[in-house]
This record gives C-alpha cells, sequence and structure tokens, in this order.
C-alpha cells in the first residue's frame, strides 16, 4: 500500500516536470528528475535494465528530507524517470530514507536496503539523527516496506559504534546463496570504520566484525562504502569526511577513498596492500558500483562537492547530476577507471589532427562543442628543451573558460574553473601527480553542458568537476609555454 507521503511526492514530481522548460540539462548524465539529488543508490541490473536510485528531495533544489529518486536505462547513457521509490512515512524513517543498495531476490523480487533516519531528542533537550538500516521489497517501480523494519539498530553494533553514525548499507549475494552487507560507521572520537553483516536471507541479520579501521588515518566518519573483487584484488570505496591532504593524495577534504588488498572469503578477513583516491578532481562522492551482466564491474558517482553545493542559482528547478558510469580495473596494484564503453556509441563526427606543432596559443577547425570526446597526445617538440606547460580551454567564448593542463617538469596536471562564470570564491582548482613518463601525456576530456570528465593515461588517474557556463561558449584552444607536439581526435556525442 502506497503512503499518503509517497503518493504526495510522485504526484508533486509528476506535475512540477511538465513545468520545467527545457532548458538545456546534461545529455548523457542522469541529473534530478525536479528538485535535489545527491548519492547514487540501489545501483543494480534488474529486469534487463540497470536501476538507479538516489538520495532525492523533489519539493525543492535544495537538500531536504531524503527520498530516494529512481531512473532506469538500458544503456547507461539515455535515463528514464520512474516514480519516486521511497519517502520518509515510517516511524524508523520518518526524517529521512538515506543511502543504500540493492539486489535481487532468488524470488525474482527486487531487494532494496537503505538507512532510516529518526531524530531521538538528547537529554539537554537537543536532537540527534539515529540511524537504523531498514528493507523495502518492490517490483522495479513500486516498493513495500518491510514489516519488522529496521532490520539492523543499535543492538547490531560493536562496542564504541555510533547509533548516530551507521549508514549508506552495500549488500551483495554469495555464490552459496546468503548474503553480506557493509554498513559505514565511527567511534564516539568519530574515527571511521566499516562493518561487516551476515544474513542467511536477506531479512534477518547480525552482526560479524569490522571489516576494516580507520585508526585516524583518511579524514573522520567513512560513509558510502562499497566492497567486491576486482582483477584478483579485493576493493573497498569508502568516502571519508574531513580528509586532510597527503602529498597530492585527498584534498577534497570530504572525498573518495580506495583501499586496495586481499580478502579470505573463510574468515571475513580483509588484508589492506595500497591506498589512493578515487578521483582528484573537484565534484566526485559517494559513488557506487554494479556488476554488469557481461562481468564488468561499473562505478558511478555524485558529480557534486559538499563544499560548494548549495551555491547554484536559486531560480533553477532541479540540482544535481551522477557522474559518466565507469568501467573499473585494476593494473599494477592501481585502479583505473575508463567511461564505459556505450559512450562510444554515442560518437558522431570525428575531427583528427596528427603531430601538430605550436607554441602559444592555437585553434584548430573543427575543435570547438560542449558535448564531445576528445582525446589528445601531448609531447615535447625539443627533447632537449622540454616545455613548461601545456593547456587546454574549453567552454570557452570572450569571458568564460575552463581548463585542464600539465606542467611535466612537476608533472602534475590541474583543471581549473575560475572563470568559468562562478560569482563565488568555492573552491576553483584541483592538482593530481601524475607518475611515469613525463615527455608524453594522454587526456581524455568528456563535456557534456555543464561538466567535464578527465581521464589520464588510460584511465590511471580521473577528475571530475562541473560548471554552471552558458551552453553557448562552445570554443576549444590550446596553449603551450615551449615547443608541443599534439594529436588530437574529438567526436561530437549525439
Amino acid at each position: 500500500m502506497t503512503s499518503q507521503i509517497l503518493r504526495d511526492a510522485r504526484k508533486y514530481e509528476e506535475e512540477k516536470e511538465r513545468k520545467i522548460a527545457r532548458e538545456p540539462r546534461p545529455e548523457f548524465h542522469l541529473s534530478a528528475r525536479v528538485g535535489w539529488m545527491n548519492d547514487p543508490n540501489g545501483f543494480s541490473f534488474y529486469k534487463g535494465e540497470y536501476h538507479l536510485f538516489y538520495q532525492y528531495h523533489p519539493f525543492s533544489p535544495y537538500w531536504g528530507p531524503m527520498h530516494w529518486g529512481h531512473a532506469v536505462s538500458s544503456d547507461l547513457l539515455h535515463w528514464e524517470h520512474l516514480p519516486a521509490a521511497l519517502a520518509p512515512d515510517t516511524d524508523c524513517d520518518r526524517d529521512g530514507c538515506f543511502s543504500g543498495n540493492a539486489v535481487v531476490l532468488p524470488d525474482g523480487r527486487h531487494l532494496l536496503m537503505y538507512t532510516g533516519v529518526s531524530k531521538e531528542t538528547q537529554p539537554d533537550g537537543s536532537s540527534r539523527d539515529l540511524q537504523t538500516q531498514c528493507l523495502a521489497i518492490g517490483d522495479g517501480v513500486d516498493y513495500q516496506k518491510y514489516g519488522e523494519n529496521p532490520v539492523l539498530d543499535q543492538r547490531h553494533l560493536p562496542e564504541k559504534g555510533s547509533k548516530y553514525d551507521f549508514r549508506d548499507p552495500k549488500l551483495w549475494r554469495k555464490g552459496d546463496g546468503t548474503y553480506r552487507c557493509v554498513v559505514g560507521n565511527c567511534t564516539p572520537e568519530h574515527d571511521g570504520q566499516i562493518l561487516l553483516y551476515s544474513s542467511p536471507d536477506g531479512f534477518h541479520w547480525k552482526y560479524e566484525k569490522i571489516l576494516a579501521a580507520n585508526h585516524e588515518r583518511f579524514g573522520r566518519m567513512w560513509e558510502c562504502p562499497d566492497f567486491f573483487a576486482l582483477d584478483g584484488k579485493q576493493i573497498l570505496l569508502v568516502s571519508p569526511q574531513d580528509m586532510m591532504p597527503q602529498g597530492f593524495e585527498y584534498h577534497n577534504g570530504n572525498g573518495t577513498l580506495c583501499l586496495i588488498g586481499s580478502y579470505d572469503d573463510k574468515t571475513d578477513t580483509f588484508t589492506e596492500e595500497r591506498d589512493q583516491a578515487v578521483d582528484y578532481g573537484i565534484d566526485f562522492y559517494a559513488p557506487q558500483t554494479v556488476l554488469a551482466p557481461d562481468g564488468r564491474r561499473i562505478m558511478i558517482g555524485w558529480m557534486q562537492n559538499w563544499d560548494t553545493c548549495n551555491l547554484h542559482a536559486p531560480e533553477r528547478p532541479w540540482f544535481g547530476q551522477m557522474s559518466i558510469p565507469r568501467e573499473l580495473s585494476v593494473k599494477n596494484g592501481r585502479l583505473f577507471q575508463n567511461p564505459i564503453r556505450e559512450l562510444e556509441t554515442l560518437r558522431g563526427e570525428k575531427v583528427h589532427y596528427e603531430n601538430v606543432a605550436f607554441t602559444d596559443i592555437m585553434k584548430l577547425e573543427g575543435i570547438r562543442g560542449r558535448k564531445i570526446d576528445m582525446e589528445l597526445t601531448v609531447r615535447p617538440g625539443d627533447e632537449e628543451n622540454l616545455y613548461r606547460k601545456f593547456a587546454v580551454r574549453f567552454a570557452q567564448n570572450d569571458r568564460y573558460q575552463t581548463s585542464v593542463s600539465f606542467r611535466p617538469y612537476e608533472s602534475i596536471i590541474k583543471v581549473d574553473r575560475k572563470h568559468s562564470g562562478s560569482r563565488r570564491a568555492i573552491i576553483h582548482q584541483r592538482r593530481c601527480l601524475v607518475k611515469g613518463e613525463k615527455n608524453r601525456i594522454k587526456i581524455r576530456i568528456i563535456l557534456d553542458y555543464f561538466s567535464a570528465e578527465v581521464f589520464v593515461n588510460d584511465g590511471e588517474y580521473a577528475l571530475s568537476m562541473t560548471f554552471y557556463t552558458e551552453p553557448e561558449a562552445e570554443g576549444i584552444s590550446f596553449f603551450a609555454d615551449g615547443q608541443v607536439v599534439m594529436d588530437v581526435v574529438k567526436y561530437d556525442l549525439l
């Protein structure tokens, strides 16, 4: 039985959507149907389609009581919005249905696991968010909440585990038919940890152990865990809050962390081997993955940053978009990311230049646009006198531009949106140290109206950023301080 609160949300989004002008929106990135969007939830393959839910406040373009928005796609690029899937309408989630995941049950039903939030009054009269884990079961459109919610609460926490920071379950079904889930948590000192739970059927859960602990290394509370095997390694993705930079890693504060290691399935022991940032740009958080039917591990993230997300134009009736889905792999002990290969089906006209030698500023005939897939290979024009800087500037007109630059002496790549039209002194730049060969770099840039995603050296590094430059600014130019030779392949994305 659908609650009145959920019916109201569905009616509102349907009526509001009809009134939104057909203004330029991201073309092949999922954006909010109406209102506000943040973390991806329930990324799964069900009944022949990819389902992606998301943190959603339909009633305004700002964060509010969390619902679950819902969209489906056959190719991860063209999305159809479905009615809101969850609304805060029961005692244990009356103040929000927070992030979670989805699996397909053996009987064909779709099982959602999410964090229910209800405010708890404290002795001093203040309130805090009590967080528990809840279930809903549905058919791909309509979902009924489980009558015995919550299935995990403070009784299922380890000693000193916080009941106020206990969220974002990611569950999976094992080969033997049993279930596991990981949940983000922290200690009273706000030090992050990931908890492991088990279930024989997906409905009845018990606490197993602390799977991974921060020990004050990477920020504080760890949110939005994901845990999976990939290329012979075990991957733990988390989004720590309030990280401190370590060299050129973890500059985002609220950012993304990848721990690569091994896993003993018999003892449920995860052994860390190395760590890295997932995305080195400005806007990327709370990634979630799905195992595609063809065996690819595909990741999508919220393409935004908590420190800048409330500075958008208040008159815009929607806010928030997801990253392009990315295929993951592990090479030489490092996580690699590349845009899903389906993106190549959108490629239209091709413009190709080879061995373009230049210094200073240059434009090339046919190289322009705001919906493009462009790959650059850059090398020195004079090996004895290495160029000092290379840059590509896009979303450009006489007033605005956004750029990606590379300094080979320092081996640093940087994204920069300070001239993109922002009226606030928000975060405009991020830098990344590129290890390996300094004399040659490959840069792939995906533009979709209001975002750029940059993939360096075939996916070894990724940098994402959003910007709000008017869509008519579609110029692209190149800059070199010194002698540069460049190959360019650019496709319009249709």
